[in-house]
Formats: structure tokens, C-alpha cells, sequence
């Protein structure tokens, strides 16, 4: 019977960090794309030394929680795995319609539910952010329309509102491919007129109830922003492709 238990190792320091910034990833106190500290930095917070901590961030590395960027710096990577959006890529970029088509459905799945959570769960620095957000949106609508980076910035405000660590990371991947439908849908409204100002009541209606923390009216506001979307989609890719089913 004792063949089966086997001695007790006490942690290396480094496995201890290890641990502590896995732990401070789940919990989403660190997020994808965030940079943590440098090692010097580390090393002073945690009390040990520099090795140690670049021994830890090495293992890290290995592991895929975190990247080192060119330029300096080393950030968090998203828990979901970077390499599904690569074989996808592609086919966003050519602007395949089933697949632009795809995406649209997945935004509405994902971002009905976030919208949801972040009303039942928004912090005030959140709920400020989009006020701030929403109001370059206003301020640009006067030239035309919004870069569709700040439209991009929202959303994802929204989700990480959510607090839900997994969330957070899955639309974080894959958030360079829906900013294409983001770009084509953009380039569609502003070509209507009135179009602006319904987008801007749209994105103004989810803040708002967000803020006044109902979740119901925030997934159908935001249920109801991204069918239109879907919509305006559809009609882009059959006038640029007439003979796609």
C-alpha cells in the first residue's frame, strides 16, 4: 500500500509565480493583450529575485499565457488557442460570404449574451468607458461616421464588462475577424442616408441599459443592433457577388 504515495516536494519559487499569474489569468485580474509587469517590477511585488521571475515568465511563455512582443514588453495571450483564427483568416479577407455570413450569426450568439451579463455585472469605470466611447462616436458622426475601431472598442468593452474570464478570451481571439463584418457593415450604413443616427441610437439604447442594469433590454438592443447588421450585411455581399446564393 505506501508503494502508492509518493514523497512530498516542497515548490521552487518560480513554480510558485507560476501559479499566482495562472491564477490572476483565470480570474481575469489579468487580460488577453494586458501587459504585466516588467521583472524588476515582479521581482519587487513578490518579494524574490529576478531569476526567479524570469525563470517563471519563460515557463509561461512555453505554456502560451504569455507572449513577449517586439519592442519590449511581455503581455498576456488569449486562453483560447490564437491558432484557430489563422485557417479562418483567409476566408474573411477574401470576404467569403458563408463565412462573413458565419460571423455575423456567431457576433449575435456571443454579443446578445455579453450585453446580458455586462447589464447584470458592470462596474462604473465599465459603464464610464462606453459613455466616453459612445461620445468619439457622436463626435465622429459629424464628419461621416466612426472608425470602425471604436465601434470594435465598445463591443469589447461590453464583453470584458461581462466578467467572465473565458468569454473575454474567446471574443478576444477572434475579434479581428469580426471587425470585417464591422468594416463592410459600416461602409453600407454611412452610405444611407439616416443611417448614422439610427446606428448611433442603437449603440446610445445599449449603453443606456447597461447602465441602468437591465439585462433583458440590453440583449434585445443589442440583439436588435446586430440584425440589422446581419441585414445590411446580406444586401452588400449580393450586390458584390449577385450570383451567391
Amino acid at each position: 500500500m505506501a508503494t502508492v504515495f509518493k514523497p512530498i516536494r516542497p515548490k521552487k519559487l518560480s513554480e510558485e509565480i507560476v501559479d499566482q499569474i495562472k491564477e490572476l489569468i483565470s480570474r481575469g485580474e489579468l487580460n488577453p493583450g494586458q501587459r504585466i509587469p516588467s521583472e524588476r517590477e515582479l521581482a519587487s511585488f513578490l518579494g524574490v529575485s529576478r531569476p526567479s521571475v524570469r525563470e517563471a515568465i519563460m515557463v509561461l511563455e512555453a505554456m502560451g499565457f504569455l507572449e513577449s512582443r517586439q519592442g519590449g514588453g511581455t503581455y498576456v495571450r488569449s486562453l483560447a488557442d490564437v491558432t484557430m483564427a489563422d485557417p479562418l483568416a483567409n476566408m474573411v479577407e477574401r470576404r467569403d460570404p458563408r463565412m462573413l455570413h458565419a460571423l455575423t450569426e456567431v457576433r449575435i450568439g456571443l454579443e446578445t449574451w455579453s450585453a446580458y451579463l455586462a447589464a447584470k455585472r458592470a462596474e462604473d469605470s465599465e459603464i464610464e468607458r462606453l459613455r466616453e466611447l459612445y461620445a468619439t462616436m457622436v463626435e465622429q458622426a459629424e464628419t461621416g461616421g466612426w472608425d470602425a475601431e471604436i465601434d470594435s472598442e465598445f463591443h469589447l468593452t461590453i464583453t470584458a464588462a461581462t466578467h467572465n474570464t473565458l468569454q473575454v478570451h474567446v471574443l478576444n481571439t477572434i475579434q479581428s475577424l469580426f471587425q470585417t463584418t464591422i468594416m463592410v457593415a459600416l461602409s453600407e450604413f454611412y452610405s444611407k442616408e439616416g443611417y448614422i443616427e439610427l446606428l448611433l441610437s442603437h449603440h446610445r439604447e445599449i449603453m443606456e441599459a447597461i447602465a441602468d442594469h437591465d439585462p433583458e433590454r440590453a440583449r434585445d438592443k443589442m440583439m436588435e443592433h446586430l440584425t440589422l447588421v446581419e441585414e445590411k450585411l446580406a444586401l452588400f455581399l449580393q450586390k458584390e457577388r449577385p450570383d451567391t446564393a
